[in-house]
């Protein structure tokens, strides 16, 4: 328990046990423990150090955060007027183990009664029990001999899914590097942002444009992805989970990725060739990929029943070694894609490496958005309100949106607004592309495009397949912002417009991580004040209107730009290292 950071002290019954807990200052995390507990180091460091959880147990031993500890004293106090005032800790005679009728197994039980959920860790092949004589003493004692904690806790460090190329080329040493790094007092922290400078080294090598630089910048990707990889295992092994931690993890992959692709771009120039058009495609097919991804899952997060055999299929070839991986490496996951990027970067040129990443990442949504567009189709399952408020959420509609559908209901049910999402982003995306540049025909699109948009959120989005209506925002947002860039014919504009959408996604992807930690989508001011999805397309549209042809086009995006991102990184920044962020840390997605 030393060992673990806790100040150990002996209590001979409950009613003392609870006089200790009560001396304890309120701001430090507490643990009870039945003196009989035989078990893995590691199985009581999952049980009790886990900062995620405000109580946590395992058999024979409960740890209570601050937020948890009246909750627990309560629990204990009960405890000790309904069984006696010298009821012992760990009563002789207690039943199995398996149980867990120890003092700290009933008061798990009770704070869970009470409303206060109490995490129970899988422990897999590490023991925690509490025998109750000598037999079980020793046959708890060979199974702890019998499996070497530290093995386990390297192995649990790795994330039990990932792509192939991280599996196999990155984990199988970079595990060892977080326990390094774990035995030095480094935090997954400094390991995230050395993670980033090594990207942004890697695209200021990449912009110099000569061959040596392009080398070097494949090198320090590959570099960057695998100090990527250890700032996670490095949490997962020795449990550093943080609210900062969950920020930084959660953006700086963009980061470094969106940076890289500007380096290149700016290698390019130097060598005579523009290819900022591809780099910010680049970045808004991925950014899109991303959404449907999130949407999808937020849509489906909670859904009362899945009986879609779409679903039945894909878990049976999940169970097929080969299929696994093979649909994993399908997907283009970051380790497949920046391992694409690096080598492509050493041996090519950015052209090339943009065109593989255009058509590797057009493959891989195709892939993933049929999937899930089978599942949608084919399944039986009632949406809650929660998944609803998700999906309004990831829609990020503005002022504009939002005054339109408090005014106007459009029809319920069916594919109603993934149909007027649908076609309101086309009608904004043919008349940037088609209409004469400039022509106020673009502007007119615009306007029509937010009052569509807005019919479509005007109802709960609880249909089939109205999970697709922020990803069709977003791409008819990116593209807008793309093409009008790029037939602006102004020096700079795409470099520019690239900034914006880059300000804009970090928006979205701090959208996401907040609602997938549990605290919901920013602010609403925030979300009026850089004008929704909407309002920044028509602001873009009106620009490109009145500026045309002209060099201030550039200056006004340039300008946008800085403003979104400068409202967006405060607010974010606030909340992120407040209170009210969640302590958690991203082991899902495959992006």
């Amino acid at each position: 328990m030393r060992s673990l950071g806790f100040d150990v002290q002996a209590a001979a019954d409950a009613t003392e046990a609870a006089e200790l807990l009560a001396a304890v200052p309120a701001s430090r995390r507490v643990a009870l423990v039945d003196p009989r507990f035989v078990g893995h180091v590691h199985a009581l460091r999952l049980g009790l150090t886990d900062p995620r959880f405000a109580a946590a147990t395992v058999p024979g031993a409960l740890t209570a955060q601050p937020e948890a500890r009246a909750a627990l004293l309560r629990a204990l106090r009960r405890a000790v007027a309904a069984v006696g005032t010298g009821s012992p800790v760990a009563p002789p005679g207690a039943e199995p183990v398996a149980e867990d009728r120890t003092v700290p197994g009933r008061l798990a039980v009770a704070l869970d009664a009470e409303g206060t959920a109490v995490q129970r860790p899988e422990l897999g092949s590490l023991t925690a029990a509490v025998p109750t004589g000598p037999e079980e003493r020793g046959a708890a004692q060979a199974a702890v001999d019998a499996v070497d904690d530290e093995a386990v806790r390297l192995r649990s460090a790795v994330k039990a899914h990932d792509g192939f190329f991280t599996t196999f080329f990155i984990s199988p040493y970079s595990r060892y590097i977080a326990r390094w790094c774990a035995r030095r007092g480094l935090t997954p922290n400094q390991v995230t942002t050395a993670s980033l400078i090594t990207a942004l080294i890697a695209a200021g090598s990449a912009a110099t444009g000569t061959r040596g630089g392009y080398v070097a910048a494949g090198v320090l990707l590959l570099l960057s992805f695998v100090l990527d990889c250890t700032d996670g295992q490095l949490a997962r092994y020795s449990l550093q989970y943080s609210t900062m931690g969950a920020w930084l993890d959660a953006t700086f992959d963009r980061a470094k990725e969106y940076a890289y692709y500007a380096g290149l771009a700016l290698g390019a120039a130097r060598g005579g060739d523009d290819v900022w058009v591809l780099a910010l495609g680049a970045m808004v097919l991925q950014a899109c990929r991303h959404v449907v991804d999130f949407s999808f899952n937020e849509a489906n997060h909670d859904a009362v029943s899945n009986t879609s055999p779409t679903a039945a299929l894909s878990d049976r070839l999940d169970s097929v070694g080969w299929t696994v991986w093979l649909r994993r490496m399908i997907v283009l996951p970051i380790g497949e894609r920046w391992a694409m990027i690096a080598v492509l970067t050493a041996v090519t040129t950015p052209r090339i490496v943009f065109y593989a990443l255009l058509v590797g990442c057009s493959l891989a949504a195709c892939y993933t958005t049929a999937g899930r567009l089978l599942r949608s189709l084919t399944r039986q399952a009632q949406r809650t309100d929660r998944a609803a408020v998700a999906l309004a959420d990831l829609a990020d509609s503005g002022p504009l949106a939002q005054a339109v559908a408090g005014a106007v209901r459009r029809p319920g049910g069916g594919f109603t607004a993934p149909l007027l999402a649908l076609a309101g982003a086309l009608v904004i995306v043919a008349a940037a592309l088609f209409a004469p540049y400039g022509s106020s025909l673009t502007v007119g699109a615009a306007v029509v495009y937010a009052v569509v948009s807005g019919l479509a959120v005007s109802r709960p989005l609880k249909g089939a397949l109205d999970w697709l209506v922020p990803p069709v925002f977003r791409a008819a947002e990116y593209c807008t912002v793309l093409v009008l860039a790029a037939r602006s014919d102004v020096p700079h504009a795409v470099p520019a417009a690239f900034g914006l959408v880059s300000a804009v996604a970090y928006h979205h992807y701090d959208t996401v991580y907040r609602i997938r930690g549990g605290t919901g989508a920013p602010p609403r001011w925030l979300v009026r004040t850089i004008g929704g999805h909407e309002g920044r397309t028509l602001v873009v549209a009106v620009l490109a209107a009145v500026l045309i042809r002209s060099s201030g086009f550039t200056t006004a995006l340039t300008a946008l730009a800085a403003a979104v991102a400068l409202v967006v990184l405060v607010e974010s920044i606030r909340f992120w290292v407040s209170s009210s962020a969640p302590a958690v840390h991203d082991e899902g997605e495959l992006a």
